[in-house]
């Protein structure tokens, strides 16, 4: 029996990785309880990154993507654009969950599509993952447990963003671990990602 309370789930990365980064686990554990997930990338500043993201998201399971133009750096410009497609997809779609940025990420990419999601999708529950290195304060008050098969299919996802494991320090597989190890011990399992709760939508009917 399937186990899972969001059929329509909505990853927003940024750019491409950060949401398999703060995500991946999820991603993998919702897609293999029989979510309809789809992602959406706002930027890929180089051809070479829109190639890595699908194999990554293959890897995943994921089915649906779509990987925007937006420049990096620049997206508080276009803040009325990525309301308006995500205000568009959510009229079509009704997402129950929404996977985005932290609201106290730092990045102004990553804010400006968390605020917008908060716009677009009244209706629907939202959690905000966690990229350590540009959050100063994160609030985890929302864990989703993982297996190890999660965690393995995370790092070999990212893996194949091969033109950024040697420009990012954060692409470590002991360090992704180890989060998942710790992020786990808080709520006794071995493995977990964590998430900053930021609406909860909830119909037991």
């Amino acid at each position: 029996m399937t186990k899972h309370i969001f059929d329509k789930v909505l990853v927003l990365s940024p750019h491409t990785d950060d949401g398999e980064l703060g995500a991946g686990g999820t991603i993998a554990k919702l897609v293999e309880n029989e979510s309809q997930l789809t992602y959406f990338a706002f930027s890929a500043p180089r051809e070479v990154l829109r190639e890595e993201c699908a194999l990554a998201l293959n890897v995943l399971g994921v089915k649906k993507f779509k990987i925007f133009d937006f420049k990096v750096r620049y997206f508080p410009t276009y803040r009325q654009e990525m309301l308006e497609i995500l205000f568009d997809y959510n009229e079509k779609n009704k997402p129950d969950l929404i996977l985005t940025p932290s609201p106290n990420d730092l990045h102004q990419d990553h804010q400006t599509v968390t605020n917008e999601a908060l716009r677009a999708f009244k209706h629907s529950t939202i959690l905000g993952y966690e990229l350590p290195w540009n959050n100063i304060v994160f609030r985890e008050n929302c864990f989703i447990t993982l297996e190890e098969r999660h965690i393995c299919k995370k790092i070999e996802a990212l893996w194949n963003y091969k033109t950024q494991i040697s420009e990012r320090h954060y692409f470590d597989k002991e360090y992704l671990i180890g989060l998942s190890r710790s992020r786990g011990t808080q709520i006794r399992v071995k493995y977990a990602e964590a998430f900053e709760a930021i609406k909860l939508v909830l119909d037991f009917l």
